[in-house]
């Protein structure tokens, strides 16, 4: 079978593709006018074409130059804290992965927004991601913007209608985890795509699957009012929902016909398993949608074998492809591969309830800028309507503007956008975030440490471990660099 071109991997929760840096390290020092900015490498070429724009626009004021971070969030963070630290004066603004909020303003390493640009943000900026941007720090009365929400993610259900049709009688997905299961194995007992697709590697992937089942399930990681409290195994309901959740991720890593490189798999070999037929369900990132037009205009994708010859400009990604041959093409795939709702729980017999754990990048205008001024503009040019299309529409990662989703031409471009834009509102006061405390790091290191191999574990028994492991992070002993 020919192999799937690489899949761009257009913001997921981490990086986990690389590309070429765009500018080399700019070195410690700085010229005035010139806006350093150091990027995710999955988002840095529709930065640079973001940048383009806003460079034209400036009029000369400022030129935002783009170099690529390393490809692995660990990295990411660790050269931004080295040249943080080290008072490099080269960085102006940096996208920052949505768990950093915290940290970084706790160390002084990002500028809280002037009031003119906090005040913007807060007026356009959906709540969600924009909840990952503030942060109340030690000894102030009340939270501040520490950076401008610049595209934002949410992992959604992909799944074959086509395979699901025949092997179950109905197109219609499912909703709640129970069902996906039993689905599954109706299509897994009469030979077909066995696999259910998703990030089981011992990194942070790994913490989003559970964060959003936990959440869904009606638990959490810690006390969302008081970060320095577990609330994994406090009460009895808080326990019984951490063991729905790691049940879920155990009976999906062991089902019959499952993955079998599920603990190793990030976003793109969960794409992956997709691309090549092998999946009926996929549990990830917007991303995958502008990924299978790619493979498929390539010829590689085995069940969309007419798309090449109906779309070949997909193929090449410096092609500018209309929006009315983007649409054509997004109607030819949904009856073979389509997404629905993250699937969740129907708690006592209530209605669903399902949210997935949000991703996505923020820009933060660095403490050692010495140019904070034209930092801040450029990165309010860099997260505008403008900008925020290009990330949406050829980067495949959903807006933070509340507008952008009421633009016809934009709903028309990126029809998942009503799915996202439900999957964004938090549920019952829960946002769907991961826990915003500045030892995030820490704890979801010693997290996802225990849930590794996922699947091997006893869920009744692994609770109080996890417990153990998010106090060891709160108190401090579990800290990394």
């Amino acid at each position: 079978m020919q192999r799937a071109r690489v899949i761009k991997l257009a913001s997921a929760a981490v990086a986990v593709l690389a590309v070429a840096p765009i500018v080399a390290a700019c070195g410690s020092g700085y010229t005035r006018g010139t806006i350093n900015i150091y990027s995710m490498p999955d988002g840095a070429p529709y930065v640079e074409k973001a940048a383009a724009i806003c460079n034209a626009a400036s009029g000369g004021e400022y030129t935002i130059k783009v170099s690529s971070l390393p490809k692995s969030a660990d990295d990411q963070r660790l050269q931004l804290a080295r040249r943080l630290t080290g008072h490099d004066h080269a960085v102006d603004l940096m996208t920052t992965d949505v768990v950093w909020t915290a940290e970084f303003a706790d160390a002084g390493w990002i500028e809280p927004l002037p009031p003119q640009y906090a005040d913007e943000v807060r007026s356009t900026t959906l709540p969600g991601p924009l909840d990952t941007a503030t942060w109340k720090k030690k000894g102030t009365d009340t939270e501040q913007v520490f950076a401008f929400p610049a595209w934002t993610n949410t992992q959604l259900l992909w799944y074959r209608p086509d395979v699901l049709k025949k092997y179950t009688g109905s197109a219609t997905p499912p909703q709640t985890w129970d069902q996906l299961l039993a689905d599954n194995a109706k299509i897994t007992a009469a030979g077909g795509p066995s696999w259910i697709a998703t990030m089981g590697a011992r990194y942070e992937g790994l913490m989003v699957w559970f964060n959003s089942v936990l959440l869904s399930a009606g638990g959490s990681v810690v006390d969302p009012s008081d970060p320095t409290r577990q609330t994994l195994d406090d009460t009895p309901e808080h326990r019984a929902a951490t063991v729905k959740a790691l049940e879920v991720l155990k009976q999906v890593a062991t089902a019959p016909g499952h993955d079998p490189s599920i603990s190793n798999n990030m976003e793109g070999q969960a794409a992956q398993g997709m691309l090549d037929g092998n999946a009926t369900f996929e549990m990830n990132w917007p991303f995958v949608f502008a990924g299978m037009r790619t493979n498929a205009a390539a010829g590689s994708v085995p069940f969309l074998p007419q798309f090449a010859k109906q779309f070949p400009e997909f193929a090449d990604e410096k092609a500018t492809v209309p929006d009315a041959t983007i649409v054509k093409a997004n109607t030819a795939m949904k009856p073979y591969f389509t997404w629905a709702r993250y699937p969740g729980f129907a708690l006592s017999g209530g209605p669903v309830t399902s949210l997935s754990t949000i991703g996505g990048n923020n820009i933060a205008v660095a403490s050692t800028s010495k140019q904070k001024d034209l930092a801040f503009k450029a990165a309010a040019c860099l997260t505008n309507q403008a900008s925020q299309r290009i990330y949406g529409v050829d980067g495949g990662t959903p807006p933070v503007r509340a507008d952008l989703y009421r633009d016809k031409s934009f709903q028309l471009a990126y029809p998942l956008y009503q799915t996202i834009l439900d999957q964004l509102q938090s549920v019952d006061g829960v946002a769907p975030v991961r826990p915003k405390t500045p030892v995030y790091q820490a704890m979801s290191t010693l997290i996802v440490q225990k849930l590794s191999p996922v699947g091997s574990f006893d869920p009744q028994k692994l609770v109080g471990t996890l417990a153990d492991q998010v106090n060891k992070a709160i108190s401090g002993k579990g800290l990394i660099p």
